[in-house]
Parts: structure tokens; sequence; C-alpha cells
């Protein structure tokens, strides 16, 4: 672990309750139990020294390495050539299931397909961000790992009369060994956490079964995607990532899996996204419902529901909603810093929990109406409690719209009046409205229609500049935000608009760079942040579903191609690219994602009809 491994040369595997990042050359440096948001028993990809690792590796010299998924699978398969002989290991975490446990799994096989291969292996757990101490029991079958309470369990994978093919070196806290492998020779290992007995012989036979229903089970989900459009192999891979970031349980979709991986080298944008934030996991049910996996969305419209009816009444000026929760639907997100840790690449400060959580963004509850109501269209209801409660949230909001807020970056430069929040405002009453014509539901219609109405006269007045010739960040401003490609996608303005012609074309004169997207200018607009970043995923995939919708079809394809050449060698995408080409931010992100599908589903509609949807 002398290096830090780049952002993007990670795969991802998960068992829909946590999930672990394994690099392009054997190490898993991120795992976190018993869920997303747990303290981490392996963070090398935060302190290489003091973080943790489970690595598997070849003891040769050098070597090469590839990495793939098996086809429509999360099951990781990272390969190595040496002039000796060429391996592979195979990561998978077998299915959990919807009842929450602290029980999780995760198994790697070592096999040398050709030649000879000996691979070094090193599990050095480091519980509670490397907070905590440890305590290491070998067995004749594996080994336990126990700090505080919690246990790791390492579990042999070999038949009871095979060779012994390793050797075994360990210290008093970490457990190394050596795997000697001619061709066609396997042995593994399966990680257990809250293993229920000690460390046991785990038969091929076994494994063959682990192996072949965790695979099962992804190909069985996928097949029920009914996307055959172009791009589908990017469009398909997204699913399942954004799949692995959901919280089986509750149905909640995580940002990433990741906590304080930076939005730029060395700087203090690092910020903790395990959590669910209401505005993106609401885009996710665009995503899902496009490509037909409807138990997926009906399960985060339930949660929503839940948290609806949590605090329909309001709270003050915070609002009925928080902008994101933790996955079981708690909201004590207090923010801290792990001061004893490094940062990846030395990126400090390293940041837990979120401080943004408490801050007011009205647009969020444009996002859950606006979710709710396609949803609906799709045959998924809210029963008539969620029904009131929304009403009651659409009270608060009636109040409030016109607040001034943090806005949708989350910036911490002081409230504005946000331009975005405004339009989302105007989309929770006019969802709200169709959503009441629609069902029959009663609804104070005339005083929803008039606030919707008062809603767009302003933005229409205030959001736009003349001098610019776009709408802008916030009013009284210059300054240009990509936030506001979502104008057409939700109706606010058509897309062959003048107004929102003017803006696009402001926005790639002042945002755009070689087809990749900015949020904003930091410079321009100041979000009491030092240092500055990348160019944003997620509104690159929103220009090119702007661009279709705006009959710019060639420019959107062109746009559309060139991202998906930034994807990594899994076709997974963290949250920035910088100016090299390298990837910033949390990793995988689920918003851009998220994206990606929303994008390819508008610009292949646009295609096949020759013009935009």
């Amino acid at each position: 672990m002398d290096e830090y491994p780049l952002i993007e040369n990670h795969g991802l595997i998960g068992d829909l309750q946590t999930a672990a990042l394994v690099t392009s050359d054997g190490v898993v440096d991120w795992f976190c139990c018993p869920r997303f948001d747990s303290p981490s028993v392996f963070g090398a990809l935060l302190d290489k020294g003091k973080g943790g690792h489970c690595t598997v590796r070849p003891a040769h010299a050098t070597y090469a390495t590839k990495q793939l998924y098996l086809p429509d699978t999360a099951v990781l398969v990272t390969r190595f050539m040496t002039e000796a002989g060429a391996g592979e290991v195979v990561d998978f975490m077998p299915l959990t299931g919807t009842t929450v446990t602290a029980r999780h799994r995760l198994v790697r096989m070592v096999r040398c397909v050709r030649g000879s291969m000996t691979f070094d292996v090193d599990i050095a757990p480091r519980f509670d961000y490397g907070r905590k101490s440890h305590e290491l029991h070998v067995t004749e079958n594996g080994a336990v790992f126990t700090s505080d309470g919690t246990t790791l369990t390492v579990h042999a994978i070999r038949e009871p009369d095979d060779e012994r093919l390793g050797q075994l070196l360990t210290g008093d806290h970490d457990l190394r060994l050596t795997l000697n492998l001619q061709a066609g020779q396997q042995r593994g290992l399966m990680l257990e956490s809250a293993a229920e007995g000690p460390p046991r012989q785990i038969r091929l036979a076994e494994y063959e079964e682990l192996f072949q229903a965790t695979r099962g089970y992804w190909r069985n989900w996928l097949s029920t995607s009914r996307y055959t459009g172009r791009w589908r192999e990017a469009v398909e891979r997204s699913a399942v990532t954004l799949k692995l970031m959901t919280y089986a349980p509750t149905g909640a979709v995580i940002a990433a899996p990741t906590a304080g991986l930076p939005e730029q080298l060395g700087g203090e944008r690092n910020w903790d996204y395990r959590y669910t934030w209401i505005r993106d996991a609401s885009f996710s049910v665009y995503a899902l419902l496009g490509m037909g996996f409807t138990e997926e969305a009906k399960a985060f419209i339930g949660w929503l529901g839940d948290r609806i009816a949590e605090r329909a009444g309001g709270e003050g000026d915070t609002g009925p909603l928080n902008i994101m929760y933790a996955v079981d639907g708690s909201s004590d997100l207090k923010e801290e810093s792990l001061d004893h840790w490094e940062g990846y690449e030395r990126s400090s400060p390293v940041r837990i929990g979120n401080g943004a959580a408490t801050q007011l963004q009205m647009d969020i509850y444009g996002e859950a109406m606006d979710s709710i109501s396609f949803a609906q269209r799709h045959g998924i209801h809210l029963g008539y409690r969620g029904w009131t409660g929304l009403i009651r949230v659409l009270e608060w909001l009636a109040d409030h719209w016109d607040s001034a807020d943090e806005g949708l970056w989350e910036t911490r430069g002081g409230a504005q009046d946000f331009t975005y929040g405004r339009v989302m405002s105007w989309v929770a009453f006019d969802r709200a409205l169709r959503h009441a014509e629609f069902s029959g539901r009663p609804a104070p219609a005339l005083h929803w229609s008039a606030t919707r109405d008062r809603i767009f006269e302003q933005v229409m007045e205030k959001g736009w500049n003349e001098e610019r010739g776009a709408f802008v960040q916030h009013y009284g401003s210059r300054v240009l935000d990509s936030s506001l490609l979502r104008m057409p996608t939700v109706g606010f303005l058509t897309p062959q608009d003048p107004m929102w012609a003017s803006t696009l074309d402001a926005m790639e004169q002042e945002l755009v760079s070689d087809s990749l997207v900015y949020r904003y200018n930091p410079e321009a607009s100041p979000d009491g942040l030092r240092g500055s970043e990348g160019t944003f995923s997620l509104c690159t995939f929103m220009y090119v579903d702007a661009l279709a919708r705006a009959g710019r079809i060639d420019q959107a394809r062109l746009v559309l191609e060139k991202m998906l050449g930034y994807a990594n060698h899994l076709g997974l995408y963290s949250e920035e690219i910088d100016l090299t080409g390298r990837q910033l931010g949390n990793f995988p992100q689920a918003f851009t994602h998220l994206a990606l599908i929303d994008a390819a589903i508008t610009l292949d509609a646009a295609l096949n009809r020759g013009s935009a949807p």
C-alpha cells in the first residue's frame, strides 16, 4: 500500500446492505459494516497506512492486471498475468435479503489458470475507521478478528483432503499467507461479519452454490429490464450500480458508498455521501421506471412516504423534509472529522456524517412530488394517509417557497434566492395539481394553482438576466448554473422557447469545456469553500438530455459518446472529472449513473423519432 490507487481503478461489489471497493490489482480498500454508513473495517482508500485492507495479489515483482464483471452481474473478476503464469481473483458478496442483519459475507476465490502463480494474501482490518484495536485468533480453518464486540471471521475455502498450498505468516494483529498454485488449482477465503460460529472449512460445493446463487440473482434481476435501445451495455451497468447502492430493507438509494474522496486533490471538498438524498433518490425513480424496474421504484416511494408522514406538519423554517437521511430513515447525521487519517492523497479533512443535512433546500419538494407523480402514472400509488401528508407538506411550501436557501449544490456561502429552487417549487405545485386531478383526490386546487402561477411569474421576472441572455443561478446575479438544464426536462419551459435556447447557448460558452460541464463557477459565485473542482459528470449527462430535447441531436450524441469514454474500465463513474480526465469525488456516484440512464433514454427516443421527445 505504498501509493493510492486512482479513484477510477476500482470495482464495486455488494449485498444490498453494504458494499466494498476492490482495486484493479486485488485490494479491498473500502468496506463498511454492517451497512453502507457504518464505520469502516477496511479503509486504506482514505489512509493507506492506518485504514486497513484485504489484499490478494501476485508475489511476482511485475505483473499486468485486467478487471471485468461477469456479464450482467455484480461478480467481479480481477486477472493477473506474469511471465510464469496467469491467475484471477473472483470477488462477490452473497445477497442478504430485506431483513436487517449484521452478518455479511465477502468471498474471494483465487485461481491459477495458466502456468504457476504465487499469491500474497494480507488481511489487515482496522475497525471503526482505525480508531479501535483488535485481537487475532488463528485456527486450523481460518481466523477471527475481534474488536470491542465486533468480529470478522476468515473461513478457508478448500476440500478436506486438499494438499496444503499455503504458508501462514501471521503477526500479532494481521493475517498474512502465501498461496502457491499450479494451473487448475484454486483456493479461497470468505470474510464474514457477525458469524455464528468459529472459522470453518468451506467446501467447493458450498462455494459453488453461493457463486451460482449470486450470479443468478443479478442475471435474473437485470433480465427484467425493458431497455433495448442504444448504449445498452452502459445503461445496464449503470442499473446494476444503482441497485448495488440500494439498501434492500428500506428501498433507500444512497448517493455513493464512499466518504471523504476529494473533489480536488489536496483540498477540503471531501464529503460523506453514504446517505440518501431526497433529490438524488427521487431522480432514481425516473431511471428505474424508465428501464422497467417497478419494485425498486415502489420501495423508494414507500420510503419517501414514510419520511413525509413523520414530519408532514413541518418543523419551523427547516421544513417538513430533511434534504438527506440515513438509510433507515433516521436524520442525525452529525458531521465530524477523522483527524487521525491523512485522507486520499493527503486530502483532508476526512469527514463522516454530513453537516449539510440541516440545510434548507427548497428544490427537494419539487423533486419528491415529481417522482411521486411519475410513479403514479406507472401504477405506484400513495395511500390516503400519504396523500393527506402531502397536502400538509404543500401547505408548508405555499408559505415558504419564497425563502432564501442554500441551493442544490449545498454551498456553504450563505442562503440565496436560487432560481432552481423556485423552479422546483413550481414543479411541486404543478405535479400536485396533476396528481389530484388524475386520482380524483380532494385538494385546495385554486390555492395551489395561484401559488404555482406566482412562482412562475417571479422566476420569469427575477431569474432571467437580460444582459446575459440567460436564466441565472440566483436572483440579482450574473452567474450561470447547470442545474437549470432541467428547466425543459420538468416542463417549466418548452425546449424550443427562445429564452431557453439563449440560456443553453450561454451555458455552452461558459460552463462547457470540450463537452464536459461544470456545475457553476466558484470564483464568480463564492461557495464558502477553498479551492476549485472538476467538471460534474451528472451535469454533462443533463446537458446531453437538454440538447436532445432542444433538437440538437448530433451534438447530443457526440457529447454522450465523449462522456462514455470517461467511464472507468468497468463502466463506472465518480462524481467529477478533472482537466486530465481523472475521476474525482465519491465513487461510484448514483447521481451520475441515473443521469446516464435518463440521457440515454431521451437521446435514443429522439434518434428513433428523428426529433426530441
